[in-house]
């Protein structure tokens, strides 16, 4: 009996011995595919939730892009209106200034500016919104010369006493041809600034030699970049290595501020050369992939508790302790579950109050072009109308092939009235712009083309200038033509009525390219606000005043000028309007011969 005992029992045993190691051997895998999956859980999710960070980073420095430059938009208009205000030039001219302070204070809370202050043409303040500088000449400030030396808005960036910079614009004030004074215009930037440091980590705008000039760190005004990062150096080798033990989403930091790792971004300012370059700090990061690992160590801690409770539950004591510890997770996971669900709301929240002031700021943006969209698809929509009428004529006369001509110019016009339409959503998007080598003489000829109907309706006398070689500019090919065809418009407007109207259109180049366009008409009467924006002389109805200004404008962005005079300082009629632009090989010397056409 007792061998049968003992081999009975022995079998038993080793099975019981096989069972525990097989356990041990499942608990062992479980290990291994746990701690596989927290790695690759944790290195997935702090790669895609820094890249939605870094994501959310560049919408809201797109967002701050904007508003800083409605807020520049909007400031510049006001030395404009200010320069024309008749108490401001009543005051410079008699010499009365008892209630230009007052007048200039009304003004600065209706407009939010930072400061208006006017000077006489001695460069002393004899008006401002801060009183104590009554009396300061400026003589020498950069605001007040330069604003001397052009007849337009200027924008000025300068030191203040405070040790930040202060961004003015200014403009002369004139009367009767007479220079009288300066008024300078002060943009509110700090206020943008303030709204940054409550919501992002640390924000820096560059001008054109990336010099900080704005920027929620104080310290960093008036630094280069390095310079600014370098004011407080990084975590030592000890705190680091505290720091990437205690954290496991560590990631390779772009730079430290105040001795915290964050990431760097920079978006470009349409403005002067200017950039923003923002910071953001990784803790949002480490707080979201920390919590999704700690729902997967949950996880797996629990399947580890129901293989313990297998083991042990012959121990009712053990056993008793693993459902205390499990219902401690079950807690946690339900907390852990409020909080993330807490802060998906409030992410939420954040995108869609981003994206109402985003839609908002293109709204206003697209408001203000809509009005020199609409002058410009005018031009086009005029010549399909007479193509039009032409081809139903010959079509009635049985002249195809000469309508099929006609419609392959409407194709065209409806191809530019596209590119018009794109212009205005690339301005929408805060896009680039298509600057390439352009044939001004090509550019003219296409112009020709467009106000080919017009050109026709009359006998008009058209004689080109052109060299035979290319003139050869770097611009905006659809943006050139525009200039082009509100010149030839305004030109045969000019001559309506004369019995013998003539065009003269001459290109040359030089140290710069030219393109001038004369008529024959009664000249202009008002050549100082001949380029204000809606400034007209035709009737109501037949123009908005925004062709000149607008043409302007594009010629200022390809680093040229338009200008205008009349002909009858030459010894001959008529109004002559010269488009100059800077040749796109500067070494190219051009001849002197030209073809007349």
């Amino acid at each position: 009996m007792r061998e049968e005992d003992s081999s009975i029992g022995f079998p038993e045993g080793r099975a019981g011995l096989t069972s525990r190691w097989g356990l041990r051997g499942v608990i062992a895998v479980l290990l291994v595919v746990a701690a596989g999956t927290i790695w690759f859980t944790n290195a997935w999710l702090t790669a895609r939730f820094s890249e939605t960070t870094r994501v959310r980073t560049e919408l809201r420095s797109a967002l701050y892009t904007g508003n800083l430059l409605s807020e520049l938009q909007r400031t510049s208009v006001v030395p404009l209106l200010l320069a024309r205000d008749p108490a401001l030039i009543s005051a410079l001219s008699g010499n009365d200034f008892s209630g230009t302070s007052a007048r200039l204070i009304s003004a600065q809370k209706e407009i939010a500016a930072a400061s208006i202050k006017l000077l006489d043409a001695s460069g002393r303040v004899v008006g401002s919104t801060d009183r104590n500088l009554i009396g300061t000449n400026y003589v020498q400030e950069p605001f007040f010369v330069e604003a001397l030396r052009s007849r337009d808005t200027v924008f000025t960036v300068s030191p203040s006493p405070q040790g930040a910079y202060e961004f003015t614009y200014s403009r002369t004030v004139m009367s009767d041809g007479r220079t009288l004074g300066v008024v300078v215009v002060g943009a509110d930037l700090t206020r943008l600034v303030r709204s940054w440091a409550g919501i992002s980590d640390a924000i820096a705008v560059t001008d054109s030699e990336g010099q900080i000039i704005l920027s929620t760190e104080p310290r960093w005004r008036g630094l280069t970049l390095p310079e600014a990062l370098a004011v407080r150096s990084a975590p030592s080798a000890i705190a680091r290595a505290f720091q990437v033990t205690a954290d496991w989403a560590a990631t390779p930091a772009d730079a430290y501020v105040q001795g915290r790792a964050v990431m760097q971004s920079e978006t470009r300012i349409p403005f002067r050369g200017w950039k923003m370059i923002a910071f953001t700090t990784y803790e949002s990061v480490r707080e979201r992939v920390n919590a999704v690992l700690a729902m997967v160590i949950m996880g797996f801690a629990i399947l580890l508790a129901a293989v313990f409770y297998l083991l042990s539950r012959r121990a009712r004591v053990e056993s008793a302790a693993w459902m205390r510890e499990s219902a401690d997770l079950r807690a946690l996971n339900l907390r852990l579950t409020r909080e993330i669900a807490e802060r998906e709301r409030m992410q939420k929240e954040l995108r869609v109050a981003e994206q109402t002031v985003q839609q908002s700021s293109k709204l206003a943006a697209l408001g203000e072009m809509s009005a020199g969209v609409s002058h410009e698809l005018n031009q086009p929509l005029a010549a399909m109308k007479t193509y039009l009428a032409g081809a139903r004529l010959l079509l009635q006369r049985g002249r195809a092939e000469e309508a099929l001509s006609s419609f392959q110019r409407i194709d065209d016009l409806v191809e530019r009235m596209g590119a018009i339409t794109r212009q205005l959503k690339s301005y929408a998007r805060k896009g680039g712009e298509a600057f390439e080598p352009v044939d001004l003489r090509a550019a003219l000829s296409s112009a020709l083309v467009m106000m080919e109907p017009q050109l026709r309706s009359r006998t008009i006398r058209l004689q080109r200038n052109i060299p035979r070689y290319p003139v050869m500019v770097y611009c905006d090919r659809i943006r050139l033509e525009q200039i082009i065809i509100n010149l030839l418009r305004n030109a045969v407007d000019a001559i309506k009525g004369l019995r013998d109207p003539a065009i003269e259109i001459t290109v040359s180049a030089g140290s710069h390219a030219f393109l001038s366009v004369r008529d024959n008409g009664p000249g202009v009467s008002d050549l100082e606000n001949l380029f204000e924006p809606f400034f007209t002389t035709k009737k109501p109805g037949e123009g908005t005043g925004l062709g000149l200004a607008i043409s302007s404008g594009i010629a200022a962005d390809f680093g040229g000028r338009l200008t205008a005079h009349n002909a009858s300082d030459e010894g001959g009629r008529g109004a002559v309007f010269e488009l100059e632009l800077p040749l796109h090989d500067p070494g190219h010397k051009a001849g002197t011969r030209l073809a007349a056409e």
